[in-house]
Parts: structure tokens; sequence; C-alpha cells
């Protein structure tokens, strides 16, 4: 995964300045930029689920892609800041798209996401409902926001943890140290 920062940042950071000031010639600039990118980020997202996951990634990149570009009043700061708000996108989404199934099923079961060593390293679970994690990372925001956003960075868009430490600014210690407890806390609140 390309880092957050890369040497079209500047270009990137500059296209979604002129675009949150109203400039559609800098969206038509910002989209095959954005676009591909957060579709290799859902694809790899997608990789680590079930093999029979019914969102495919272009789907979850369309409509994080719509929902994103509704966004009139945003004030871009820069890749990284887009990129934050596009995993909290891709994580209502992924919630939504597993409440609406649950409820198609009439009480069928959640669908459950992996929660794969790389990413959250649970030990003995691969599978947690994403609808628990969405309301324990909601948990997690009420005691501790920076967590919240970190463990959302990581997982839902797929951020190394350098990456994410870049677009939260703070150092790749605290993001370590940040991460470590998120995922101990997380393991706690996931096997009750």
């Amino acid at each position: 995964m390309p880092p957050v920062e890369s040497n079209s940042s500047p270009n990137v950071t500059k296209l979604l300045h002129d675009w949150g000031h109203g400039d559609a010639r800098a969206m038509d600039e910002l989209l095959p930029l954005i676009y591909d990118e957060l579709r290799r980020r859902a694809a790899a997202y997608l990789r680590r689920e079930r093999p029979n996951h019914s969102l495919q990634a272009t789907a979850l990149v369309n409509e994080a892609y719509l929902r994103l570009v509704d966004q009139h009043k945003v004030a871009w700061k820069n890749r990284g800041h887009f990129f934050a708000i596009a995993a909290q996108v891709m994580r209502r989404i992924l919630v939504d798209h597993a409440r609406n199934r649950h409820r198609d099923k009439r009480g069928g079961p959640v669908e459950n996401v992996s929660l794969r060593d790389s990413i959250l390293a649970l030990p003995g679970e691969n599978d947690v409902d994403i609808i628990a994690l969405d309301e324990a990372l909601s948990r997690l925001a009420s005691i501790d926001a920076e967590k919240e956003r970190l463990v959302e960075l990581r997982y839902f868009v797929g951020l190394s943890l350098e990456d994410a430490a870049d677009v939260l600014k703070i150092s790749r210690a605290t993001a370590t140290r940040e991460w470590k407890l998120a995922k101990a806390w997380l393991f706690r609140e996931l096997t009750r």
C-alpha cells in the first residue's frame, strides 16, 4: 500500500484544497488520483475478509466516493485528512451493509469480518461480528477518540502504523503504544 504522503501529495493536497473551495476542475484532476488509491485500499481490505463477502471492492469504493464527493463544506487539509474521512465513510458503509444483510435475513447471522493477526491480532479470534466491532469502536471513542481513529485508519483503510501516525499527527512511538492498548482493549470487549 503506498504511503499516505507520497510524491504526488502536494498536488493532491492542493487539489483537495481547491476542490474544497468549489473548483470543479480540481475535482476532475483529483478523481483518478483518489479513486485509484481508494480502490486499492478497498480491495486490500476486502481481501482480508471471508471469500464470499457480498460487497465487492468496486461497490465499496464507489459508495465511499459518492459519499465523499457529497461533502461540500469540508476544508480538506491534506491527503491524510481525506483518507481519515474515507476510513470513517468505509466503516459506515460496511456496518450499514452488515445491518441490512442481517435485517434482510430476518434474524439471520450477522456478517462477520476477519480480524487477522496483521491487523488486530486478537489471539484465537478469526472472525468478529462487524456490528459488534462498530459498537466496541464507538465505546472506545467515548473513552479515547485517538485510539478509535487509529484503529479505524488501520483496519478500515489499511494504513500502515507509520501512515496512521502521520494522519493523526502523533509520533511513531505514540502510535505503537496506542495501537497495542487499543488492540488489548478491543480484545477484551469483543471476547466478553
